[in-house]
């Protein structure tokens, strides 16, 4: 897999302040639930993003990656803490103020498939988010589409095909182009490469580190992949059971990490070698 890495880029002020942010689920108890019936998916999590900026977020499956991506962007409430979005805190504005910032904090899923309508297809999913904006005539949004489909290197005459049509790394970029299209200033990419082949996940890294330069997007970037973390982010927080265990410098992180778990899970990366010795995680869920 051959990954582009940027120069380093400027930091400036902090788009996003997550404080204390926690989620916990109910569950029905079991042998294997705790006696408060309480899953602690989020526990006590506080980091911040600055305008620019690309922070992966990594650790095993289950460590609460994806619920705080969610929880940033609202699509699931929290138990408590704050979430700040450019100063405003995000978990206290009424709903249609809340609809309004969606404009500008979009996400990117693991497979945008399940995402897509079916029956829709990819002019009539792009350009229901080009409506978001204000483009109501049919020429804009053909123009709009036209140009989101090209920046994500697309053919610009699939308008009338479907979803089910495109490959994995195709349907990708098409949730790319969607989440482009109202003009975000920040992106959660829940696993946004996972799903693909190694040689398909090269050229969507890529593609994330061309429009993040071009666009100055804010990115959290959620993944199990560090491989792919350790090239496009600037700065990479380790997760272990609902809590940040290790925050650093991507480069700091991946040359001197501090934890043992983090020092773990850099050392389950697979390598070209097969004759060098990796020692893997256990599956914890």
């Amino acid at each position: 897999m051959r990954l582009i890495r940027v120069h380093p880029r400027p930091i400036k002020m902090n788009l996003i302040e997550v404080q204390n942010l926690t989620k916990h689920f109910a569950r029905g108890g079991g042998m294997w639930g705790d006696k408060s019936g309480v899953v602690k998916a989020v526990e006590d999590v506080s980091f911040t993003i600055a305008q620019g900026e690309v922070l992966g977020l990594v650790g095993e499956s289950g460590s609460g990656k994806s619920t705080t991506g969610r929880l940033i962007l609202r699509l699931i409430e929290a138990t408590s803490g704050k979430v700040s979005y450019n100063g405003r805190d995000v978990f206290a504005l009424p709903k249609n103020e809340m609809r309004a910032l969606r404009r500008e904090m979009q996400i990117v899923f693991q497979d945008p498939y399940g995402a897509f309508n079916p029956r829709m297809t990819v002019g009539n999913i792009i350009g229901e988010a080009l409506e978001l904006r204000g483009l109501k005539s049919r020429r804009e949004r053909d123009e709009e589409i036209s140009k989101l489909l090209e920046m994500v290197q697309m053919p610009t005459n699939i308008g009338g095909r479907y979803p089910h049509e495109f490959s994995g790394g195709q349907r990708q970029r098409l949730g790319i182009a969607r989440a482009l299209a109202v003009e975000p200033k920040f992106i959660v990419a829940d696993e946004p490469v996972s799903a693909l082949d190694v040689s398909t996940q090269a050229e969507i890294v890529n593609l994330l580190l061309d429009l993040q330069s071009r666009l100055n997007l804010t990115m959290l970037f959620i993944s199990h992949d560090l491989s792919v973390v350790k090239v496009l982010c600037d700065r990479v927080a380790v997760m272990q059971n609902g809590k940040i265990v290790e925050i650093a410098d991507s480069a700091q992180l991946f040359s001197s990490p501090r934890q043992t778990y983090t020092q773990e899970l850099l050392a389950a990366i697979p390598v070209p070698d097969p004759t060098r010795a990796r020692r893997t995680l256990m599956a914890r869920g």
